[in-house]
């Protein structure tokens, strides 16, 4: 029986690639965890940990990169369904891991597989999605990402203590998802976009979905802008947002007088109000009015770790930093990235795109987390004050360029010819 299409079922197609975001976020907390319970059961070195932990975040990264090319090239399918392959392999090596060596394989094969997924996944979505639904159905894979930290939150609470079988545990938790996101995509035919792109391009009929599929196109108009200010928005809000996540609770432990009971009690709260805000994002993402929410989010992120910086750190303005980051990131971050993203690029360019995008947020994480304990010697405020410079300047990027593009966006003009081979034949 052949696939039905796509867009006959966005929602299906929606959840079961989204999924790639939830086994992102539950590889890197369930890593996190495991590493812990792997370091004394292994007896790892210090140094060891931190280079297992290392090469997960940069798999991540390069996974992106190469995964989002790969995907424009050879299709959608092909490379979703690896991924999860690659996954499942990464997940059998870690519970079975019997050295630091293996652990470190481990670790990039499941940065690799779950990087690469990431680009592909957004592209088939927004290819079986209209313009009624694209927003929202993007929208999902960032609630899918919360759902994935919860449930391997309550899983490690569960097993964390049981030693190396408590790591095997949260191992088997991601290959079993995998495997059963690898049934379900297997249900998924390829997506109509890019086969109508690649055979368009194979017959020299020169659109603008079937011409534009160099990477140096992304460098070149119209498509330079909007690639260099999502890479800009993307990279420097993540800074904020990874390094308050990896270092919050330190932070707050640390400078600000709590215990780490206090700080997870200001955490828990976030999860609802984080749920709330994409569920919201979702019923707006389609409509005129989501530039205006991205505007009140981006001065909610920015007040947020403006209150530190003015306020001083205490329980009390670290909560209030926490809710506004929370509230603002729903409509100002990552998941309005991603429909910008979509819409930017044509089809044979979109995963290399936000690949690109992902990879580049992804290195300067990892780069600014290897020196924020040295800023924090410094003092709490000298790292408020750059993360504030951060959201500004990358929400600023966002700004400047968004607002003087609205709809009509690039699923709406790339079956037309390319005007750029037309004044090249003309010439010729």
């Amino acid at each position: 029986m052949p696939a039905r299409p796509l867009r006959e079922r966005p929602w299906w197609v929606a959840v079961v690639s989204g999924m790639a975001s939830y086994i992102d976020s539950a590889a890197i907390t369930g890593f996190s965890t495991s590493l812990v319970i792997l370091q004394k059961d292994l007896t790892l070195a210090q140094w060891e940990v931190g280079v297992a932990a290392g090469a997960l975040t940069l798999s991540i990264a390069v996974g992106a990169l190469i995964g989002g090319r790969l995907g424009d090239r050879f299709g959608r399918r092909p490379v979703f369904t690896a991924t999860m392959v690659l996954v499942i392999v990464a997940v059998a090596s870690l519970i079975a891991a019997p050295s630091f060596t293996i652990v470190t394989v481990g670790a990039v094969l499941l940065g690799l597989g779950t990087g690469a997924d990431l680009p592909v996944s957004l592209a088939t979505i927004a290819e079986a999605a209209t313009d009624r639904n694209r927003g929202r159905l993007l929208g999902l894979s960032n609630l899918l990402w919360i759902v994935g930290i919860v449930v391997n939150t309550v899983l490690a609470s569960v097993v964390g203590d049981l030693g190396r079988p408590g790591a095997q545990v949260i191992f088997a938790h991601i290959g079993i998802v995998a495997a059963l996101v690898l049934v379900g995509r297997l249900t998924i035919p390829e997506s109509v976009a890019w086969r109508v792109a690649r055979d368009e391009r194979r017959a020299g009929v020169a659109t603008v979905r079937a011409d534009r599929a160099r990477v140096r196109d992304l460098l070149r108009p119209p498509y330079a802008v909007p690639f260099l200010a999502l890479m800009a928005f993307y990279a420097l809000t993540n800074l904020v947002a990874n390094t308050s996540g990896q270092f919050g609770t330190y932070i707050v432990v640390t400078y600000g007088g709590a215990t780490v009971g206090q700080a997870a009690l200001i955490a828990l709260p976030m999860v609802p109000v984080a749920v709330l805000g994409y569920l919201w994002f979702m019923k707006i993402a389609d409509g005129p009015r989501r530039f205006l929410y991205f505007q009140i989010g981006a001065v909610l992120m920015i007040v947020s770790k403006l209150v530190i910086v003015v306020a001083g750190l205490s329980l009390v303005t670290y909560a209030v930093s926490a809710l506004l980051a929370a509230v603002g990131g729903a409509f100002a971050f990552e998941g309005i990235m991603k429909v910008w993203t979509q819409e930017s690029f044509p089809t044979l360019l979109r995963s290399t795109a936000q690949g690109a995008i992902i990879s580049v947020g992804r290195f300067a994480a990892a780069g600014l987390a290897v020196v924020t304990p040295l800023i924090l010697d410094a003092g709490v405020t000298t790292l408020y004050v750059l993360l504030t410079v951060f959201n500004v300047l990358g929400l600023a990027c966002a700004w400047a360029v968004f607002r003087r593009r609205p709809v009509p966006h690039v699923f709406d003009e790339e079956a037309a010819p390319d005007p750029e081979a037309a004044s090249t034949a003309g010439a010729a």
